[in-house]
């Protein structure tokens, strides 16, 4: 018996295949039909392995997200933790950023890699001594400053044409040498909010850790007679 000329399917070959063509083409360029077409089969084929996109979708989405790391909150401070976290995070997302979007949209609560990181994150969090009204707040900060990272590049949005900026945009005479430099600037601009965010949480934290302090103290005192 002959080998098949078309290599048979399987839900890891379909994942990898429409990945791919999301990261070549973007994500609303993904159809059922083109997909069968890479693939060298028919659409029918593909649904019996994914009923519809959304699920193929979904498990691309499993797939991206069960890279993300936050297992730094078992034994790391919350402040190490959770820059390892987050550029585990961000570093995930980077590599298939015409996929951030159904990742932002699609939301954190739905998917079990998901939901355990959030809970590894929000459990170190709590643990170190934040609130868990913070510990929440934190969580959705770090969030937005990934996806916001990811969704596409700030350096990249420039053109490589000195003319474009040198008459019209005097401050901006070097914003054409962006482009070259995209990843590293985009990059260092990440770890620069980071930092940012982290330091201002640092104040808050020692605010909430005075308050607890204060309010041991007056509950220890003894009443006056």
């Amino acid at each position: 018996m002959g080998r098949p000329r078309v290599p048979l399917l399987s839900r890891e070959r379909i994942r990898e295949s429409a990945l791919a063509l999301i990261d070549r083409e973007g994500l609303s360029e993904l159809t059922m039909r083109k997909l069968a077409t890479e693939l060298g089969v028919q659409a029918a084929s593909l649904y019996g392995h994914y009923p519809t996109k959304d699920d193929l979708l979904d498990e691309i989405a499993h797939v991206i997200m069960s890279q993300v790391d936050a297992s730094a909150f078992e034994s790391e401070d919350w402040r190490p933790a959770l820059v390892s976290w987050a550029r585990s995070f961000r570093a995930a997302l980077a590599a298939h950023p015409n996929f951030v979007p159904y990742l932002a949209t699609s939301g954190p609560g739905r998917r079990d890699e998901a939901l355990r990181a959030a809970n590894a994150v929000h459990g170190g969090l709590v643990r170190a001594g934040w609130p868990p009204r913070y510990a929440t707040m934190i969580g959705a900060s770090a969030r937005f400053l990934v996806l916001g990272s990811t969704v596409g590049s700030f350096s990249r949005g420039f053109i490589e044409d000195a003319k474009v900026y040198r008459d019209r945009y005097p401050n901006l005479e070097q914003a054409h040498l962006l482009p070259g430099k995209a990843d590293e600037i985009d990059s260092d601009s990440f770890e620069l909010a980071l930092t940012a965010c982290l330091d201002g949480l640092e104040r808050q934290f020692a605010a909430i850790e005075k308050r607890k302090t204060s309010g041991r103290a007056r509950t220890a005192r003894p009443p006056s007679s």
